[in-house]
């Protein structure tokens, strides 16, 4: 038997990153949680465990010092009140993102409202079609991408958590939406500028995927533009479109839906006071 206590601080102690002490242990505490169902409340009080060598969890230890975010590591991530499958193949659902659903499901989730279509652009781990499909039961819901291997995970993560969601490779800057109509759009698009890429840590930059970071080079606000265009031909009248952006590009990305013809377009903050969501009507 190990006490969970000592294998707590072990691990703890092991971790190498340049990272405050909180930040390390809540590393330590999800690992342990997940791999061992702890909770935080049985490590502090020294829970003995049926773990005779503490060294079966070295290897994922050298991982964190390499800079695997522990997601990838525990392969999952949470994600409004549900659980995700991740891989190095589509990003770490956020909580910016989470506000992103929150302020669509407050919009939309009111008794009388009629039923509701939904497209996600650029899905990833498939976290806002899902998590909109379960919040929203009258919706229905589509969502592409341009990543077949994210779309694997977006299925994975659709069965998973039983919902209904219809996924469709597709590539927002090349091709036409060829399927709607549909009342509402909503996309977390690449946005991070390649001149952020020397201000990034390092577990995003070395694992997360750079499609689905960082906007062209050439124009990074290349997707708001394809978005705002080709959503026109297929939002109902009064539809409308909800887009999490880079802080730094706010007022930029409302003119852009303004340019494409789109009214009442506004800005939503997040927690720490920062441009984070723009939404426009049809």
């Amino acid at each position: 038997m190990t006490n969970s206590k000592e294998l707590f601080n072990d691990l703890v102690s092991r971790i190498t990153l340049e990272e405050g002490k909180s930040e390390i242990q809540s590393i330590v505490y999800l690992f342990l949680e997940k791999k061992l169902r702890l909770t935080k409340t049985e490590i502090v009080a020294g829970k003995e465990i049926a773990v005779m060598d503490p060294a079966i969890f070295y290897a994922s230890i050298d991982q964190i010092n390499n800079h695997t975010p522990i997601q990838y590591i525990l392969r999952e991530a949470a994600f409004y009140g549900r659980t995700f499958q991740v891989n190095s193949s589509v990003l770490i659902p956020r909580p910016e993102t989470e506000l992103l659903v929150h302020e669509i499901r407050c919009e939309f989730l009111k008794p009388g409202s009629e039923a509701l279509r939904i497209l996600d652009i650029g899905t990833g781990s498939g976290c806002i079609a899902i998590t909109l499909a379960l919040e929203i039961p009258r919706a229905t819901v589509h969502a592409t991408d341009i990543s077949q291997e994210a779309l694997n995970i977006a299925q994975q993560n659709a069965e998973a958590l039983y919902a209904s969601v219809c996924l469709h490779e597709h590539n927002i800057l090349s091709d036409e939406i060829s399927f709607g109509p549909f009342d509402l759009v909503v996309s977390n698009p690449p946005y991070i500028s390649w001149e952020e890429k020397a201000t990034m840590k390092q577990n995003v930059l070395m694992y997360e995927p750079h499609l689905a970071l960082f906007a062209p080079a050439e124009d990074p606000l290349a997707f708001y533009k394809a978005i705002a265009s080709k959503s026109r031909a297929i939002l109902s009248e009064g539809g409308s479109v909800w887009v999490e952006i880079n802080e730094h590009f706010g007022d930029d990305v409302c003119h852009v839906f303004t340019d494409h013809g789109y009214h009442s377009v506004r800005m939503i903050r997040d927690l720490d006071n920062k441009n984070r969501i723009v939404t426009a009507l049809r």
